[in-house]
């Protein structure tokens, strides 16, 4: 993603707000001063902000200063952080060191700051169970996680059984 920026002939502005290639501020002058001024100093006229009124430009030198914006945007998107959702299955019958194992997983994910969806799956005939009875087996899942969460979708019937969303709490 280049950030197309117009350079020295091509900047349209008939006054320029100009700065200086140490940051000084020379004011609003004519497009042909500010190529003047850049031409002293051998170095570019860079629009820096085509929308602002007048535009800003600054004098610069164009191939160090399109390094530093890659430079920044690298930066930029390094720090952002994608929330994946992440997925757990447990079952009706599911035992204690399994359900501990997954919690244990889910808490890392938790911590990671994913968000956890968690599938009570539920075979053939054990879809018909009582409701109340497979909410009790999610909060007792809910109960081995060790990192503190909130539940951002209340656990409720799907087509396998039941599935509930859970995020880290802030």
């Amino acid at each position: 993603m280049a950030i197309k920026h117009r350079i020295n002939n091509f900047i349209r502005a008939e006054n320029l707000r100009l700065i200086g290639p140490q940051g000084e501020n020379f004011g609003e002058v004519t497009i042909k001063e500010a190529l003047l001024k850049a031409s002293e100093f051998g170095l570019d006229l860079v629009e820096i902000s085509p929308n602002a009124v007048p535009p800003i430009a600054k004098i610069v030198d164009y191939g160090k200063f399109l390094y530093s914006e890659n430079k920044k945007q690298k930066t930029i998107k390094s720090k952002t952080h994608a929330v994946e959702v992440k997925g757990l299955q447990i079952k009706v019958g599911t035992g204690d060191h399994d359900l501990n194992l997954k919690a244990k997983k889910a808490s890392e994910w938790l911590k990671d700051g994913h968000r956890v969806k968690i599938d009570l799956f539920l075979p053939g005939r054990t879809k018909y169970m009582n409701e109340s009875f497979l909410k009790e087996r999610m909060e007792r899942f809910f109960k081995l996680i060790s990192e503190n969460f909130k539940i951002a979708e209340e656990p409720k019937k799907s087509p396998k059984g039941m599935s509930a969303m859970i995020e880290r709490a802030k």
